[in-house]
This record gives C-alpha cells, structure tokens and sequence, in this order.
C-alpha cells in the first residue's frame, strides 16, 4: 500500500531530538520551544508566536482570546475540518456557513458579505488544500463593519498571498503541524498575532491561566494546550527545509497535472490564481457528476489496486453531530456537498517516491480513463 502521506525526517530531526533527550529537557520547559516559535513567526512576519498541542488547539485558544461568546457570530466557511467550528460551539455562539467558490475549493468571499449581522463578531478565512482564500476581501469587510479575523493556515506553510506569508493576515493565525503538513511536529500547532494582548491571552490560556505570582489561583479556565520540547525540536529541523519542500510539493504537483490532463470529466487543482501558486499541500480530485462515479467508489478500487486515499471534508451542514444540536436546518450548500461526494485526495506526501508516485498516476488512470 503505498500511503497518502508520508513525511520527510532525514535532516537535523535526530540530532536535535537527540539533544533533548541528553540534557533532559523533553517538557514545554526546554529550549526549543522558545526558538521555533520565534523561527516560525519570523518565516510568516509575525511579532509572537505561541506553540501548542495541535492546529485544533491553536483554533480553540484564538476563539477564546477574541472572547467570542453567547449571542455573537462567526462567519466560515462551510467545506472545512470540524476543529474550525469546534469553540465556536463551545462557546455559545453561532456559526454561520458559506459555500465554496467552485474552482479554488476555498470559501466564496462574494457570498459573505450577505451572512454579516448586527452580532457578526468575525471572520473565520479557511486556506483549503494549498491554495489560499482571497484575503484582500475579506480584510476589507472586516474593517468595515468592525470584525476580528482567525486565518486558519493550518495547511499553508511556505505559502503567500499576493507575495506576503500566509499566516500574517487577521487579528490571529494558526497552523498546525501533523505528520501530513509541510513542517510537522507530529502532533503540534501554533496561534500567531501581531498583538501583544492577544499574544498573552493565548500564552495563558495553553498553559491553564497559571498566574504569575499566585500560581495556583486562577481566575479564568485555560487548558493544558503545551507543545514539547521533543515536538519543537522536530518542527525546527522541519522549518529549516522549508522552502526546499514547498519545491519538492510544486514538483508532484506538476507531474500529476500532467499525467491527468487528459482524463476525462476530472477537476484537478488550479496550478495558480492571479494572487498565489499552489503549494499543494494535498493533490485533490473531484470527479466529473457525469462519470457516474462517486469518490467513495473511486476510492475503494484505488485501494485495491494498493493505493491510499483520504476523502475531502464533509460539510459542516451534513455533519450529524452539528444536525443533532439543531444548527443548519434546511440550509444546503451545493459546492461544498459536490466536493465531499466527489472528492478525494491520493498520495502527496514529502516521502512519496518517484516510483511510488508512477504508481498512483498508473493506477487513477486505470479507473478514470
């Protein structure tokens, strides 16, 4: 089975583990936590960067710094992970869902305007799959009617918009680090700001609103949301290849646009919009609806021909556990649904070989033809 993600740790990873387990400091005390948040945010020209347990985290952690709560609303996208939607919940307060721009994948900016009320509190930007949503709308609403922006650059790293870091725009930024992504920590994230207050509430809030000087007197609940200093040692020795990555991403991507150009009724990843180039973080397809062929079937024969595939995300609308609190009734979004029953991602991985990667084109044209 050749796997859809395989990560690349042949550089100073061991050393810098290696290091940690010498001197002793494996805990979120240890040195190497200080110097990947301090690298990470120079790389997407942020002020501070706060390391955390993972990208579901960092998004829990920028929700509640916002102070978003009961009675507020926050607009995203609805094709995304269910991490983005999470503290929104938990919060008390109410997502409100738009639909997907069908030929970029990420969240259509025209349709958002429409979704801001007088308890519009933000603007929750989803960068999908490796291209970035359209920002500069985006920015432009939010001052104009007063709203905070959370850029969700989760799958983003090494990646720009209009030739600036995504990761630098919005009120606060997060990425997160699993296996799959360009820089991983394994498990791991990281809140961004430009804000000092911000950037505090954030440090707080991982580390259980610990006070400075009463230690164990808390006056607001956090969470234990720390990364170790085993974690930020494997994501420095990630972020110091970065850019030859991001490369080694743009050259799959090419030799799988080439090798699917002519399959039929396929929607393959736009290699480049007029503000940025595909990073592909992933190599998504979508099936033609005239095939015939839904992507759950297309992804059980690449399975059998030894092939791994991971299906797109399911809406936030059609996810039961949102539709049992009573959230999106009667509310449809046809991208969105279109692109999780006929889209699916195949091997993309830093490790994915050469041959491994003549594979996979072999075997999606076996189907597809």
């Amino acid at each position: 089975m050749i796997p859809v993600n395989t990560p690349l740790l042949d550089g100073n990873e061991k050393k810098y583990l290696l290091e940690c387990i010498e001197s002793g400091w494996i805990s979120s005390e240890g040195p190497f936590v200080r110097q990947f948040e301090e690298a990470f945010a120079a790389r997407v020209a942020r002020r501070h960067g706060i390391a955390v347990s993972n990208g579901t985290a960092a998004l829990d952690a920028a929700v509640e710094a916002l102070g978003i709560g009961p009675g507020d609303e926050v607009i995203l996208p609805a094709f995304t992970i269910i991490s983005c939607i999470g503290q929104i919940i938990r919060a008390g307060a109410t997502p409100v869902l738009v639909d997907s721009d069908p030929t970029t994948w990420n969240m259509d900016v025209r349709q958002v305007e429409a979704k801001i009320t007088p308890r519009t509190r933000a603007i929750m930007a989803v960068h999908i799959y490796g291209l970035p949503a359209d920002m500069d709308p985006l920015l432009e609403l939010s001052a104009r009617h007063g709203l905070a922006v959370i850029e969700d650059a989760a799958q983003m790293h090494g990646q720009t918009y209009k030739g600036r870091p995504c990761g630098s725009f919005g009120d606060l930024s997060t990425f997160s680090f699993y296996p799959n992504k360009h820089v991983t920590t394994g498990e791991g994230g990281m809140v961004l700001t430009n804000d000092d207050k911000l950037a505090e509430d954030c440090r707080s809030l991982r580390n259980l609103c610990f006070q400075p000087h009463k230690r164990f007197v808390h006056e607001r609940l956090g969470w234990n949301l720390r990364m170790t200093n085993l974690q930020a040692a494997l994501g420095l020795a990630q972020l110091e290849r970065l850019d030859e990555f991001l490369a080694r991403k743009r050259r799959m991507g090419a030799h799988y646009d080439a090798a699917f150009s002519t399959l039929p009724a396929l929607q393959r990843p736009l290699a480049e919009t007029d503000y940025a180039r595909n990073a592909y973080w992933v190599y998504g397809l979508v099936l033609g609806e005239e095939r015939n062929m839904k992507a759950e079937e297309a992804m059980r024969q690449l399975a059998a021909r030894g092939i791994g595939t991971r299906p797109f995300f399911c809406p936030m609308h059609w996810q039961p556990v949102l539709q049992r609190q009573g959230l999106f009734k009667g509310e449809s979004y046809p991208v969105a649904e279109r692109l999780y029953t006929q889209g699916f991602y195949i091997p993309s991985g830093l490790g994915l070989t050469d041959a491994e990667r003549d594979s996979v084109c072999e075997a999606v044209a076996e189907i597809l033809a």
